[in-house]
């Protein structure tokens, strides 16, 4: 990818890139942007930098493409959001420009060298351009991911109040979020206030499980072991990353194959519908211990 400033740079006049692209050796993508390719060939990548490239310096991919290309949310192969930070910007086909003086350095990163929004900086765009789910599904993926950073998005609320995304963001955060990750302490305390509310027995606390399977035993949240019933609470930091996609459903497996009940819950349950927790865990808890 080679635009007319590099090009120049490498000591090329306008008339050779001309006669460049009259034989076929290269092709325009956009004005003052080449390829070796055509447009058709280029990978999403490639046009997300022509895009870039295309809108002057400062240029930076933004909003549903930088979401696209964080892995936040699927490629949508449409028009391409660049956000620039000065208050007019040439028009280009297929570019959908977005001018911000509040974009700063702290706001950009790069990711297979193009120039990209913040994870952070990204949510908060979409925010304004996503219907509520998808938004949510973002969020989650940031998450999952192990890139969802807290501190950067209170940062962005408070750097721009007046933008069209807060309400939303201030939704989901409220929604989900509670101000903070919820600590071990904070879950155990939740958990427990929902047992002892319901009149059930206290359960062990981080209790080694060994299922008999020849693999290592397992450290369990909360254990009533005359019931073989197994609760783990799932706090985002530790069980929405890839590894604990892979790991907690075979832990549940390894204790159900040894006659184990085991038992998910969330800090949003715990908090928020404590009742549905409480139905189920009296529910095993009545049942004879399997076996």
């Amino acid at each position: 990818m080679l635009s007319l400033r590099q090009a120049s740079a490498c000591g090329l006049s306008p008339s050779a890139l001309r006669s460049r692209v009259a034989r076929g050796a290269l092709h325009r993508i956009h004005r003052g942007v080449y390829a070796l390719v055509p447009r058709q060939l280029l990978t999403r990548n490639g046009l997300y930098m022509a895009a870039v490239l295309a809108c002057g310096d400062g240029a930076v991919l933004s909003h549903r493409s930088a979401a696209a290309l964080l892995e936040l949310r699927p490629y949508g192969g449409a028009g391409i959001d660049i956000t620039v930070p000065v208050r007019s910007a040439r028009r280009h086909g297929g570019i959908a420009v977005h001018r911000a003086l509040s974009l700063t350095e702290a706001d950009v990163t790069r990711v297979h060298n193009i120039p990209v929004t913040t994870v952070a900086r990204t949510l908060f765009d979409v925010a304004a351009v996503l219907p509520r789910r998808p938004l949510e599904r973002a969020f989650d993926q940031a998450e999952i991911l192990e890139r969802f950073d807290l501190r950067a998005i209170r940062d962005q609320l408070a750097r721009r109040p007046h933008h069209a995304g807060v309400p939303v963001v201030r939704a989901i955060l409220a929604e989900h979020y509670l101000g903070s990750t919820p600590t071990w302490s904070e879950l155990e305390e939740a958990f427990l206030a929902v047992v002892r509310g319901a009149g059930l027995p206290d359960p062990e606390i981080n209790a080694w499980v060994d299922p008999g399977d020849g693999e290592r035993a397992l450290r369990v949240d909360f254990v009533w072991r005359a019931h073989r019933v197994a609760v783990e609470t799932d706090g985002r930091r530790t069980h929405r990353t890839r590894q604990a996609h892979e790991r907690d459903p075979r832990r549940d497996q390894r204790l159900s194959a040894a006659g184990w009940r085991p038992v998910r819950t969330t800090w949003r349950q715990l908090t928020r519908r404590p009742q549905e927790l409480e139905r189920t865990l009296r529910a095993l808890l009545a049942r004879a211990a399997p076996g």
